[in-house]
């Protein structure tokens, strides 16, 4: 059938024309929209600029075949084959392209906005400028694939093969890449701002200047990838590998990466401001000043010494610890809990739930956080329910008083600032709970229980192990001998509320200089 025959067929009506041979037929500028050429053979055809729109071409052949500013938007070619095709400028918006080969395939400034593309093979194919916004292209391969410029947000990727692809300056953000395998793929100076990147492959992939930011990379692999001033603030690194990765002057403000594996690792210049240093693998790490201002912008550049190196990289978390001269009971429990619950409404940081070791005497709450500088705020936050709080408040209160007093203001600016924001941080919590009805932060009894009448010890810890009490009641430990026959708490007055005994002025600097193992530059 000849291109004359075809056409007449077309404006008669008939749209069935599968199985046909038209190898090398020209039928540029054609209209065949909503056409059926399913397995049809175009090998080498000239359609360049013809409407298929919504046509049927699945399993069609269309091997070497010019389709250059062609209408293909909405057309099925599943399991299609487009080797070394022609589709600069084509439009394949929402196009079906499951399982199709377009191996080598020329996509220069194509449009396959969401157009699906699973299982799709594009190995060594032209995607230059190519807009893929919401794409599917789950398991699809895109090895050595060109992808320069590229546009892909919100694009699924999961499971997509990668490898060795040039992503440079390609807009992946807010995309699935689950699982992908991106080894030694170029994506420098490519967005990728709010990505999925977990458990992607990307070792040995270059990632300098490039966005990262809100990406999720947790338990990705990036060992050995070039991540030389890339942006990866608020990034979820959790036990994401980054063996012997080059993070050199990158952004770290306020990354999440406990359990990270940093061996080997480059990081001098790295942007670190309020990122915690614990629960990291640092072995052969190199750095060799870091930049602590909270901008980014060296207003605050430490240098490390190699003794302070694994100390700055290896600190503990920082905890708030309630220790009760009682044990814990259902009842109590179920309070305990609901006390929590409410006060976290008021004080998101103490939604996660502490760590509980209760013995025959005693019970012992542990709060862990993120930052030194809300330690006290939230020892102020998690003694509310118990009867030792207004004492506790006390200490806490005279303590950062006591910060401002003169006799720490000879103190280091970094020092005098932390204070600044400890302060800021205690009285806002202040005026959140003045502001709060006090039934909502009281626990809520089934029946009277001794368990928060008991005496308490508070200690909190910084990130460098350093033990702070804040609190300790004299009678505690000795409630025990006062205990009768029936196991009840003696209500005697060992167990009043006596005057508030506080640290030093020495120990409060001393545990506030050892925030940071670091030392300025003379």
């Amino acid at each position: 059938m000849n291109v004359r025959e075809i056409l007449k067929k077309y404006a008669a009506g008939d749209r069935d024309f599968s199985g046909l041979n038209l190898a090398e037929v020209n039928l540029s500028a054609a209209n065949l929209s909503g056409a059926n050429l399913s397995e049809v053979n175009l090998s080498v055809a000239n359609l360049s600029g013809a409407n298929l729109s919504g046509a049927n071409l699945s399993r069609a052949k269309l091997n070497v075949a010019r389709l250059s500013g062609a209408n293909i938007s909405k057309a099925n070619l599943i399991q299609a084959s487009l080797n070394v095709t022609n589709l600069i400028r084509a439009d394949l918006r929402r196009a079906n392209l499951t399982q199709a080969a377009l191996i080598r395939a020329e996509l220069i400034r194509a449009e396959l906005s969401g157009a699906t593309l699973k299982e799709a093979n594009l190995s060594g194919a032209d995607l230059r400028e190519a807009a893929l916004r919401q794409a599917i292209l789950s398991r699809a391969t895109l090895s050595e694939a060109n992808l320069r410029g590229a546009f892909l947000t919100a694009s699924i990727l999961e499971g997509t093969n990668l490898n060795k692809a040039d992503l440079n300056r390609a807009d992946l953000s807010d995309s699935n890449i689950r699982e992908a395998d991106l080894r030694q793929a170029n994506l420098s100076f490519a967005n990728l701002s709010g990505a999925d990147l977990s458990r992607a492959n990307l070792r040995w992939a270059d990632l300098s200047g490039a966005d990262l930011r809100w990406a999720n990379l947790s338990d990705a692999k990036l060992s050995g990838a070039n991540l030389m001033g890339a942006d990866l603030s608020h990034a979820n690194l959790h036990n994401a590998s980054l063996v012997h990765a080059d993070l050199t002057q990158a952004s770290l403000i306020k990354v999440d990466w406990i359990g990270a594996d940093l061996s080997g690792a480059t990081m001098t210049g790295a942007k670190l401001y309020a990122v915690s240093r614990f629960g990291l693998k640092t072995t052969g790490i190199t750095c060799e000043w870091v930049d602590l201002s909270p901008e980014g912008d060296r207003s605050e550049i430490f240098y490390l010494s190699s003794e302070g190196l694994q100390k700055f990289f290896n600190a503990t978390q920082p905890t708030v610890q309630i220790t009760i001269d009682a044990p814990l009971d259902l009842n109590a429990n179920l309070a305990l809990a609901s006390s929590y619950y409410q006060i976290a409404h008021i004080y998101p940081v103490i939604c996660k739930a502490p760590s509980l070791e209760i013995g025959a005497r005693k019970t012992t709450i542990t709060f862990t956080i993120d930052s030194n500088l809300d330690l006290f705020t939230l020892a102020y936050f998690a003694i509310l329910p118990f009867k030792d709080s207004g004492i506790t408040h006390q200490n806490i209160l005279a303590i950062i008083n006591t910060l401002q007093s003169q006799e720490i203001q000879n103190v280091g600016s970094k020092e005098q600032m932390q204070i600044r924001q400890l302060i800021i941080n205690l009285h806002q919590a202040i005026d959140r709970i003045n502001a709060t009805e006090p039934s909502n932060l009281a626990p809520k009894l089934i029946e009277p229980v001794d368990f928060f009448q008991a005496p308490t010890h508070t200690v909190i810890t910084n990130s460098s192990d350093q033990k702070l009490a804040l609190y300790y009641h004299p009678a505690f430990g000795k409630s025990w001998m006062n205990q009768s026959n029936l196991g009840g708490r003696s209500k005697n007055k060992s167990l009043q509320t006596p005057e508030a005994t506080l640290p030093s002025v020495n120990e409060v600097m001393e545990f506030i200089t050892g925030f940071d193992y670091v030392r300025q530059s003379p």
